[in-house]
């Protein structure tokens, strides 16, 4: 890399970049060794807090050292809610990164990245600015209800942790994806994306605001950050591509190294882990359908052994079931349901004899049966969530885990862990420790994990969680429900892309529900081996067309899982 002065602005010139500061205002500029502008940032980023909003009133004068082979280009600034702030630059001979540092006391409410109050030069006035984009248009991996991924610049776009089928909630699917956005320009991409060391992922949403040639970014913290003392934010860093996927898998890689779980070589996995997989939620629904009930009534014994004759007498062997909502008395206890499971350990038993694994569908967060003080509450006082801080609860889910998989309780071989976006957000919360957004997810899979591969090493772990900071958490991903009025497998191809770029060394189910139809499910079904583990939700009927299961289609079950088998 080479640093030079140009006139009063200092430059930074890498093998893939130019980094320019404007002596003459509050901006960094971001240009292609071409000399395409890739962006002109506003470097006085806000950080907010729940008593006082961030303006920037005075900067002192850029800061230049050389370390490890890395350029750091820092400025200090004053702030009318810290003591101080840095902002700086890591220059890398292919890629950068942007951080901020406070110092003073406060509980973060959002953190604004390339915008923010600013009122330090009079000829600039006063208020708040934004940077400048000149994007053709912009890439987020976060799969949705719309099956859209990509955006307009001038647009508002929302990575984030939550999500319900309502209006304004529907990106569900991946809790989260990697917080990473990337944008298209003449000559190439350039990605943005939220790096962190353990413990820093305090926030809940990663957004991108637009207007017509100008953005910035921001970070949602909800108040439950408190700093005292100096507090360095999430870095953003930039990665300059070839194309969308090409970014993502640089941010990832980065991020990887940052978290410490990027490994020389990936451990050996369980052969039965790529088994192909039955699930019986498909089937419950069909049954639903035509019952006029609702599909978690139709998780029980008797049930799952019909489905499974059905599969057997096709000639459909899974090497893993997944006993679906609501085999459990309660969601949060997880203790067997006695009316619909009289011989659960009975029932897994006679699957292990079989040569077949069973996994426990597990739903997230949920309270049911968990007493009030081992859960996170709302302002009235209502049960929101379980709370992983609390060691109470933690103690009674490691009780429940151990019931669940050894062999005093039911002997199942792991989880496939559901509803991972009802994690608690917003204001007036009440928990037990200080974790949030990100933090508080890691905490909840890591006592599942943990306990699970206590009790039973090979257990299998499933979510639908695709993060670097979660991939020592997790075993496979599932690339979760299908949006059935979309394209089916152009839609799953991508978010079997996107899991595989973040969590490289899990497994992906590529799951199987709801369908539009037999003709679609054809199509995915035969689409499956390539993308992951093949995955069955039907037994003789497709739920939502109630079209019957013909001698063709289960020999094409057999076909198919037969390739998967020969490859793996």
């Amino acid at each position: 890399m080479k640093i030079s002065n140009v006139g009063s602005a200092i430059q930074v010139a890498a093998d893939l970049y130019t980094l320019t500061t404007r002596p003459d205002r509050p901006y960094i500029t971001i240009d292609r060794p071409d000399g395409e502008r890739i962006v002109e940032l506003f470097f006085c980023s806000s950080v907010h807090t729940l008593e006082n909003r961030d303006d920037t009133p005075q900067t002192g004068n850029w800061q230049i050292e050389e370390v490890d082979g890395a350029v750091h280009l820092w400025i200090r600034a004053a702030s009318s809610c810290w003591n101080s702030k840095t902002y700086r630059f890591i220059c890398t001979p292919e890629r950068l990164s942007y951080e901020i540092e406070v110092e003073g006391e406060g509980c973060l409410a959002e953190a604004v990245y390339f915008g923010g109050y600013y009122s330090a030069n009079p000829r600039w006035g006063s208020g708040f600015f934004w940077s400048e984009q000149n994007f053709l248009r912009g890439f987020n991996p976060e799969p949705n209800s719309d099956e859209c991924n990509y955006f307009q610049p001038a647009e508002g776009a929302l990575i984030d942790l939550m999500g319900v089928p309502l209006p304004g909630k529907g990106n569900w699917f991946f809790t989260p994806p990697p917080f990473f956005y990337g944008f298209e320009q003449r000559s190439g991409w350039v990605g943005m994306g939220v790096e962190s060391s353990p413990g820093g992922f305090q926030f809940t949403e990663y957004a991108y605001h637009g207007r017509k040639g100008v953005f910035y970014l921001s970070l949602s913290y909800e108040g439950y950050t408190r700093v005292k003392g100096a507090y360095r934010l999430p870095s953003i860093g930039f990665d300059f591509a070839s194309g969308e996927f090409e970014s993502l898998a640089a941010h990832t890689r980065a991020a990887h190294e940052t978290l410490g779980t990027a490994r020389i070589s990936a451990p050996a996995q369980p052969a039965w882990w790529c088994e192909p997989i039955f699930c019986g939620w498909g089937a419950q629904s069909y049954m639903a359908a035509i019952e006029c009930g609702h599909a978690r009534d139709f998780s029980g014994q008797i049930i799952y052994n019909a489905f499974l004759k059905t599969l057997e007498e096709s000639g459909i062997h899974p090497g893993s079931i997944v006993l679906d909502d609501k085999w459990q008395s309660t969601y949060g206890e997880n203790a067997a349901d006695p009316c619909k499971w009289p011989d659960l350990p009975g029932f897994i038993d006679k699957q292990h004899a079989a040569s077949r694994k069973v996994l426990l569908w597990l739903k997230a967060w949920d309270p049911e049966g968990i007493p009030i003080e081992e859960c996170i509450t709302n302002a009235a006082g209502m049960a929101v969530s379980v709370d992983p801080s609390n060691p109470d609860y933690e103690q009674r889910m490691r009780r429940s885990v151990r019931q669940m998989l050894s062999s005093s309780g039911y002997d199942a071989d792991g989880f496939k862990i559901d509803f991972t976006a009802r994690i608690p957000s917003g204001p007036g919360m009440r928990r037990y420790g200080r974790l949030w957004g990100l933090e508080l997810m890691k905490r909840y899979l890591w006592i599942l994990y943990d306990e699970a591969k206590q009790v039973k090493p090979d257990a299998l772990v499933m979510t639908h969680t695709p993060h670097p900071y979660l991939a020592d958490v997790v075993d496979m991903i599932r690339l979760n429900d299908i949006n059935k009025d979309k394209d089916v497998n152009l839609a799953m191809t991508l978010r079997a892309r996107v899991a595989s770029l973040a969590c490289p060394e899990a497994l992906i189910d590529t799951d199987n529900w709801p369908i539009p139809d037999k003709t679609a499910w054809r199509s995915y079904l035969a689409l499956q081996p390539e993308l992951g583990i093949p995955s069955l939700y039907y037994t003789g009927f497709i739920d939502s067309t109630r079209e019957a299961l013909n001698a063709e289609d289960y020999a094409l079950i057999r076909e198919v899982w037969s390739r998967h088998r020969a490859k793996i």
